[in-house]
């Protein structure tokens, strides 16, 4: 993993967001790719339940890329996707097709957010 951040809260409840981790494991022919930076207190507020929620969702290691950039958001992607705010967490078909993204600024935690977002685009 390249982001320390995320690493799964060990605190995080799977039973209080039950179905947003059925949709997370549900889906296997999703890939998560995440941008953020350990230095970022957004993505150190956002991400570690995240990555508990992928953890509990048994989404494999093979279907998540950690993409960390640096202070000037700056690193690999980061162009191609148009990520202007971190974390950014960008949803694709196996094929490349995007799904679905979540941005910092969104009112509800990553797992929430994308679990409804991919319901409705499936």
């Amino acid at each position: 993993m390249s982001l320390e951040t995320m690493q799964p809260n060990p605190a995080w409840d799977a039973a209080s967001y039950e179905d947003a981790v059925d949709t997370l494991g549900a889906h296997d022919d999703l890939v998560y790719t995440v941008w953020g930076g350990d230095w970022c207190k957004d993505c150190r507020r956002l991400l570690p339940d995240f990555g508990a929620a992928l953890d509990a969702a048994d989404v494999p290691e093979d279907r998540i890329d950690e993409i960390a950039v640096d202070e000037d958001k700056q690193g690999p992607g980061v162009d191609e996707y148009g990520i202007d705010f971190i974390p950014t967490i960008v949803v694709e078909t196996e094929d490349g097709d995007e799904v679905t993204r979540f941005v910092e600024e969104e009112d509800v935690p990553p797992a929430i957010w994308l679990a409804e977002r991919i319901d409705d685009e499936r």
